[in-house]
């Protein structure tokens, strides 16, 4: 009998997770380099000034305005119907879907949860920000306008930055941020740049951006992409604290488990029924626990009667050999006298 306890699909998962990392040695947690921190504040200084330059309503909102009025769809009615596929890249919803079936296939494989810890972190960095940058500045889009020349700015809008270009840089660049060796992402870096770039020209073309949006898009998701290494730290302690959970649910799991003990047969007991001084059978109590008792699995059901009351069955025939000199018996017990001669 095989006394081993079935898995169940959450356990096999994280018993794959605590097999040792089969992935290369070279492969190491990006750090903060000095490099790093320099493109970062200079993506950072650049944010700022497409933010400024759009407030104080300066060259960039008039630029706005003439591509605006160039309308793009227009010029190229042809390409409407690939760009209207083509910018699903960018919304979050489907690319972060296929985003985390590829890491999680590489968790998988490299029995770690940091690719889906960090593209998780990286999605709630760009919520955050992005979603706080939209809802402060205010900025309609084109198809809103309501002033020619102006920048459109602290008047409900939800549109500057772009999140369909930050959300492109950010979904995409993960990739490259996680790759396996410097040559897959080199690759991947440039594949990941032309989609962001192709989806924030594709919005412009459709209308539903300025060109600033965009711009400022590029710049957020970058900014995200370079703040990475500072959260690698909680990447990771997030995951030894996803595992220590694991463990003592597991472990509260089997204290709490009954143990199947299998149930005890019985010895049968024949239960019976006593009578009063009438010859009726008392009434009978409920005892709270116990079964009533049941006839004797040896008798047929129905109403039984006693040996005495039973009518005497005579066989048909004899096998002994007939006797005329036996005197048949009677009932009585008085023997029989002679009669007496006159």
């Amino acid at each position: 009998m095989r006394t081993e306890r079935t898995l169940k699909r959450l356990d096999r998962v994280f018993a794959r997770l605590d097999r040792e990392p089969e992935r290369p040695a070279h492969i190491d947690v990006p750090k903060m380099s000095r490099h790093r921190v320099v493109l970062f504040v200079a993506t950072l200084a650049f944010y700022l000034a497409i933010v400024w330059a759009v407030a104080i309503t300066s060259w960039l909102v008039r630029f706005d305005w003439q591509v605006m009025f160039f309308r793009p769809y227009q010029q190229w009615p042809e390409i409407h119907a690939f760009l209207d596929y083509y910018v699903v890249l960018g919304q979050r919803g489907p690319t972060a879907v296929m985003v985390c079936a590829w890491l999680g296939w590489r968790s998988w494989r490299q029995h770690t949860l940091r690719p889906l810890l960090t593209l998780g972190a990286s999605l709630l960095l760009l919520n955050i920000t992005v979603g706080a940058a939209k809802i402060g500045m205010g900025r309609l889009g084109p198809h809103y306008a309501t002033t020619i020349g102006s920048s459109e700015m602290g008047l409900g809008g939800d549109i500057f930055p772009s999140g369909h270009t930050a959300n492109a840089v950010v979904t995409w660049g993960i990739l490259a941020y996680l790759a396996s060796t410097p040559r897959a992402r080199r690759y991947l870096s440039a594949v990941s740049a032309v989609v962001s770039l192709g989806v924030g020209l594709t919005t412009v073309y459709l209308g539903t951006h300025w060109l600033s949006d965009v711009v400022l898009g590029w710049a957020a998701g970058l900014l995200i992409l370079l703040a990475l290494p500072w959260v690698e730290p909680l990447i990771a302690r997030a995951e030894v604290g996803i595992f220590s959970l694991r463990d003592s649910w597991r472990a509260r799991r089997a204290r709490t488990a009954p143990a199947q003990a299998p149930a005890p047969v019985g010895v049968p007991v024949m239960v019976t029924q006593p009578t009063n001084v009438d010859g009726e059978a008392p009434a009978r109590e409920t005892v709270s626990g116990s079964l009533p008792p049941r006839a004797p699995v040896y008798l047929a059901p129905g109403p039984h009667t006693a040996r005495s009351e039973r009518t005497p069955v005579t066989p048909i025939g004899s096998r002994r050999p007939p006797h005329s000199d036996r005197v048949p018996r009677t009932t009585s017990s008085t023997p029989v006298r002679p009669a007496a001669g006159g």
